[in-house]
C-alpha cells in the first residue's frame, strides 16, 4: 500500500514537472527539480548537488582582507576628528595619505595589508593621483557618510576600473580614447537600467526589431517579449558543427549575415556565450565588424562579457566595435562576489547612442527636454550614459543615484588587486578550476574532451542528441526522439541521483541540450554528475539495442 502511494507521488510529480517543462524560465523549473531532488536526498544517502546556477564556490580573499582591514583605518580616522562613545565624525582629508601610511606601518602583520599598501601606491605613481585626495576618496567611501558624487561613479575609482576593463576586455589594445564608466549594482541591474533607457529615449519603440545572439542567458530572451517591449526578434544562432557534427557555438557567416538588415536597430549578445561559454572567434568578430560598418553603421549593440576572465586573450565587442558597444561587465563570477552585486557599464566617449539622440525628431526632443529638463539647463545635450544614470532613479531621484560607495571601494579593491597581478596567478586559478572539472565531467561521462581555446569551461552545454547520433548513428538518435523527452533525463537525474541541471532549450539553444555548471560544486560532485549522465544514457542504449534484436 505505501509502495504504491508512494509510486503515485511520484507519477504526480513526473506529471507536474513535464507539464511546466519549457513553458517558465529554466531557473524557475530548476526550483521543482530541487524539490524533488531534495525529497530523494532525505530518503538516501545522496547530497543535493545543483549544478543549474552559476555562482562560483571560491572567492577572492586577499582583497577582502584589504578592504576589511582598511575599513579599520578608516573607523579610526572619523574617532579623530570626533570621538564620542559610539559617535564619531566624518574624516578629514588633509595629511590622510601619511596618516595611512603609517597605520600600515604600525600594523604590518594585519590580513592584506602589503595588497592595501600597493593599492595606494598604484594610484599615487601609476595613475599620478594626489595622495590624499586619492586616499580620503577611498576613506570616506568606506565609511559611506555621502551619497556618491559624480552620480555615476566616484573620480579615482573610475579610472582604476577603467585601467581593469581596458585590460580584460580590450586585452589591453583599447581603442583610442576613454571609456565613461557607470557602476552600478550587477550585469542584471545594467540589463534593466540600459533597456529602459533605450525605451524612455525612443532609439528602441515598442514593436521594433532587434536581434540576440543564440544561445543567451534566459533573461535576454524574456525581456523583450514584455508587454512593455514586445520587440521583433530576429535569432543569430550559433550552429556551427565540426566535421564530426559537434557543436562549436561559434557563428556562421550566413547567421552573422541577417545583422546586415539595417532595420534591426540593436544587438544584444553575451560573450563569451551563456550556457556554452565559449567566445566569439577573431575571424567571427572580424566579420562582424565589416557588416556593421558597412551595413548597418547605426546598430546598437549591448554586450555582457561577464565571463570575459576565464579565456585567454579574450577581446570584446567594445575593444573592436567602440563606436556601437555598451560593454556589461559584472565581478560576480570571477571574484566570486553574487552577494555584493558589483557591475558597470562602460561606453566609449563617442558613440552611437548619443548621435541617434541627436537624431531625433523635434517632437520626441521635446518629451525629452521634459524627462530630464530637471537635471540640466542644455537637455538635449545629456549624454546617454547619464541618462542612463538618470533613469536608475526615476530621474527625479537622480540627486540620489550611484553604488554605494563601499560598494564602489571594493570594486576598486578587486580591480586595483587584478592590476597588479603581472604573473596572473589568480586568473590562473580559477582557469584551472573550471578546466579541471570539465575534465572530471567528460571522464565520468566516458567521452573525450574536444580542447577549444575559446572555451572558458565555465559552462559546459552537452547536446544528449548530438552524443547519440556521433557515438551510436542516427538510428538510435531517432529512437531516442521518439521514445523520451528531454526533460526525462532531467527528472531522472533529479528522482535517482539528486542531480540538478539546466535544460539548454530554455537558452534557446539545441532541444536536447543541458545545461552544466562547473563553478558551483567540489570537484569530485562533477564526476559524479557525468557517471549517473552516463549510467542513463547507457540505459537508454540498452533498450533501444534490445528493442532492435527483438524487432529481428
Amino acid at each position: 500500500m505505501i509502495t504504491m502511494e508512494i509510486e503515485e507521488t511520484k507519477n504526480v510529480q513526473r506529471e507536474e514537472i513535464e507539464n511546466i517543462y519549457g513553458k517558465i524560465s529554466p531557473f524557475e523549473f530548476k526550483n521543482k527539480l530541487i524539490s524533488l531532488a531534495e525529497g530523494q536526498r532525505k530518503k538516501s544517502a545522496h547530497t543535493l548537488l545543483d549544478a543549474g546556477r552559476g555562482n562560483p564556490n571560491w572567492t577572492a580573499a586577499t582583497p577582502r582582507e584589504a578592504f576589511f582591514t582598511f575599513g579599520l583605518f578608516a573607523v579610526e580616522e572619523t574617532r579623530r576628528v570626533w570621538n564620542d562613545g559610539d559617535l564619531a565624525g566624518m574624516p578629514k582629508r588633509d595629511g590622510i595619505a601619511k596618516r595611512l601610511y603609517d597605520f600600515i606601518e604600525k600594523n604590518n602583520n594585519m590580513p592584506g595589508i602589503k595588497l592595501l599598501k600597493d593599492i595606494i601606491d598604484y594610484g599615487i605613481k601609476r595613475e599620478g593621483f594626489d595622495p590624499d585626495r586619492w586616499v580620503f576618496e577611498l576613506t570616506d567611501a568606506i565609511i559611506g557618510d555621502n551619497y556618491p558624487v559624480p552620480d555615476r561613479m566616484l573620480t579615482h575609482i573610475e579610472m582604476i576600473v577603467h585601467e581593469y576593463l581596458v585590460q580584460e576586455l580590450c586585452y589591453n589594445k583599447p581603442p583610442v580614447g576613454r571609456f565613461n564608466i557607470f557602476a552600478l549594482e550587477g550585469a542584471t541591474a545594467a540589463m534593466c537600467y540600459v533597456f529602459d533607457t533605450l525605451i524612455a529615449n525612443e532609439l528602441l519603440a515598442h514593436g521594433d526589431k532587434i536581434a540576440l545572439m543564440v544561445p543567451v542567458f534566459t533573461p535576454y530572451l524574456e525581456i523583450p517579449h514584455l508587454p512593455r517591449y514586445n520587440f521583433e526578434v530576429v535569432y543569430v544562432n550559433a550552429t556551427e558543427l565540426t566535421k564530426d557534427g559537434t557543436h562549436t557555438w561559434q557563428y556562421p557567416k550566413n547567421e552573422l549575415d541577417k545583422l546586415r538588415d539595417s532595420s534591426i536597430k540593436a544587438l544584444f549578445v553575451v560573450n563569451p556565450s551563456n550556457p556554452p561559454s565559449v567566445a566569439i572567434r577573431p575571424e567571427s568578430a572580424d566579420y562582424l565588424v565589416n557588416i556593421v560598418k558597412n551595413d548597418n553603421p547605426d546598430l546598437m549593440i549591448i554586450s555582457d562579457d561577464v565571463y570575459s576572465t576565464f579565456v585567454d586573450n579574450f577581446r570584446s565587442l567594445m575593444a573592436d566595435l567602440p563606436y556601437n558597444t555598451i560593454g556589461v561587465y559584472s565581478f560576480s563570477k570571477y571574484f566570486g562576489v553574487t552577494g555584493w552585486r558589483l557591475g558597470t557599464i562602460a561606453l566609449y566617449e563617442e558613440n552611437v547612442f548619443d548621435k541617434l539622440l541627436k537624431r531625433q525628431s523635434e517632437e520626441v526632443k521635446i518629451e525629452l527636454r521634459q524627462r530630464y529638463g530637471a537635471l540640466s539647463i542644455d537637455p538635449d545635450n545629456i549624454p546617454f550614459i547619464d541618462r542612463v544614470v538618470a533613469d536608475s532613479r526615476q530621474v527625479a531621484l537622480n540627486h540620489t543615484a550611484g553604488l554605494s560607495t563601499p560598494q564602489q571601494v571594493q570594486m576598486a579593491f578587486f580591480c586595483a588587486f587584478a592590476l597588479l597581478d603581472k604573473e596572473n596567478i589568480y586568473k590562473e586559478q580559477t582557469k584551472n578550476i573550471c578546466r579541471r572539472r570539465q575534465k572530471l565531467l567528460f571522464k565520468g561521462l566516458g567521452l573525450d574532451l574536444r580542447r577549444d581555446p575559446y572555451d572558458t569551461a565555465y559552462y559546459t552545454e552537452f547536446d544528449l542528441l548530438e552524443w547519440a547520433s556521433c557515438y551510436y548513428g542516427a538510428e538510435f538518435g531517432d529512437y531516442l526522439q521518439s521514445n523520451y523527452k528531454p526533460v526525462d533525463i532531467l527528472y531522472r537525474l533529479a528522482e535517482d541521483s539528486s542531480i540538478v541541471l539546466l535544460s539548454g532549450s530554455g537558452f534557446q539553444g539545441p532541444e536536447w541540450s543541458i545545461r552544466i555548471s562547473l563553478a558551483n560544486l567540489n570537484d569530485e560532485a562533477y564526476s559524479k554528475i557525468g557517471e549517473e549522465l552516463h549510467k542513463i544514457l547507457e540505459e537508454y542504449v540498452a533498450s533501444w539495442e534490445s528493442t532492435n534484436k527483438n524487432n529481428k
